[in-house]
């Protein structure tokens, strides 16, 4: 998802500016002076550990739990022409995502830190939760491409509304209207909605990619244009680090490109490790949330880890066992042919000798002239073993077959070779592989550049 039509770059061709394609060598890059004007680039990502869902995960996603709203379709909650005629689906979830219900993960702090310490040159965001901004990255360094809660105005004559009146209607999960009575129009935070253009800041700020001397990209799908379009603004050489649960966009296609696959915070807290950082990013992350919000976001990435290393332990154990049906299979059917191109010898021969005996006796047949008493020689040696190990499970006529000999009396009445069953398959039924959703690229497909209005804004 998200990937775009470009090829990988050869794992052995060298790095222009990195000593490494890996996140030791980046943190060298850094350590060593350079990269002093850091742009980084988030998504939903870094706001799932903090208990805000992301848009399109399956049974998880925002999109999904919509469902019990009765829209149209998910998407129209963020449409504007359906939020003139019913604002109340927007605020019923507005009260559930308004900044203050969510603390900052160690991603967005450790954003702050890097503005700490000199090295930001500026963090264009996705996200509506303002959780950069609690986190302490300065208003100046954030360019909120989708908008944000922090302000809000009416949709009809553009006049502010007060914070504290806002507060308390998105408490009440009510829309507020215009503070002037003579418009009374809807009143709706500053959050770019389908049909509307992004913020003027965004295109202000839309050539500082190119200014970067690292490029960090953390959480996002990069579906969203024309915000999908500014990690390819970054120059050539300049090494673009992605923290993703899988790739996306071009990333991955220049040779001072790092792939950190899995969440954003265990990637973060490798990097840091890696600087040296890691220490004063849990001390500046757990100030800021405490003890308590600290544990249960850690707990949360514990859980979900284990899982993953239980899906993981499953699949492996179901591929070995499929395995060991495949190579089981394989076996049976040629020990099964072996069996039978020895019956069939046999029973040839056996056919022989018995003309020989009674000459009146015609092949093919029980009923002319065989007695009861009489066995055709080489029955016991097809029969065998078989018979004595299906003692208590061969079925003959709705009654149990207990010794050789009644087995071989009831094969004779019937007129058929007894069926050897001492080779049974194994009998695997393999449980269902969990699907995964593969990364694909279509090599004609581009997102069409709508500003905004094309896609739904990214919590």
């Amino acid at each position: 998802m998200g990937q775009e039509s470009s090829h990988l770059i050869d794992p052995d061709a060298p790095p222009e500016t990195l000593s490494d394609r890996t996140l030791a060598a980046v943190a060298q890059f850094i350590k060593d002076g350079g990269a002093k004007h850091i742009v980084v680039m988030t998504g939903a990502g870094i706001s799932t550990a903090a208990g805000i869902p992301d848009f399109r995960s399956p049974k998880t996603g925002l999109y999904h739990n919509l469902a019990r709203l009765n829209l149209p379709h998910p998407e129209a909650v963020f449409e504007i022409d359906f939020f003139r005629s019913n604002p109340a689906p927007f605020y019923l979830l507005a009260k559930e995502l308004y900044p203050g219900n969510f603390s900052p993960t160690v991603s967005h702090v450790f954003i702050a830190l890097l503005a700490k310490k000199g090295l930001l040159r500026m963090l264009f965001t996705q996200n509506i939760d303002c959780l950069e901004r609690a986190a302490g990255v300065p208003a100046d360094r954030i360019v909120e491409a989708h908008g944000s809660f922090a302000t809000q105005r009416c949709i009809d004559c553009r006049t502010e509304f007060p914070d504290d009146l806002m507060h308390e209607y998105i408490k009440r999960g009510e829309a507020p209207h215009c503070i002037l009575m003579d418009c009374n129009g809807l009143v709706k935070p500053d959050i770019v909605f389908f049909g509307e253009q992004l913020p003027g800041t965004f295109y202000s700020n839309i050539s500082v990619p190119a200014a970067a001397d690292l490029v960090l990209v953390m959480g996002t799908s990069l579906l969203v244009h024309p915000f999908a379009g500014l990690p390819r603004r970054a120059r050539e050489g300049v090494p673009r680090v992605l923290f993703n649960m899988e790739r996306v966009g071009d990333m991955g296609t220049r040779t001072d490109d790092v792939l950190v696959l899995g969440d954003c915070d265990s990637g973060i807290r490798k990097l840091a490790d890696a600087l040296g950082w890691r220490d004063e990013l849990e001390a500046m992350w757990r100030g800021l949330v405490g003890e308590k919000e600290a544990e249960r976001q850690l707990s949360k990435a514990q859980m979900e880890d284990a899982v993953e290393d239980e899906l993981e332990k499953l699949i492996g154990d179901v591929e070995t066992k499929l395995d060991m049906s495949e190579g089981t299979t394989t076996k049976a059917a040629a020990t099964d042919e072996s069996d039978a191109n020895v019956g069939s010898t046999q029973g040839r021969e056996q056919a022989d000798e018995g003309a020989k005996d009674y000459p009146s006796r015609k092949q093919g047949g029980p009923e002319d002239g065989t007695k009861e008493g009489d066995k055709v020689a080489g029955e016991e040696e097809l029969v065998g073993d078989s018979a004595a190990r299906a003692a208590d499970v061969v079925e003959g006529k709705g009654e149990k077959v207990g010794t050789e000999e009644e087995g071989q009396k009831e094969t004779q009445e019937q007129g058929q070779r007894p069926v050897d069953k001492s080779n049974p398959m194994l009998n695997f039924e393999p449980l269902p592989l969990t699907e995964e959703k593969p990364v694909t690229a279509d090599s004609n497909a581009k997102a069409e550049d709508k500003g905004g209005g094309e896609e739904k804004p990214v919590l």
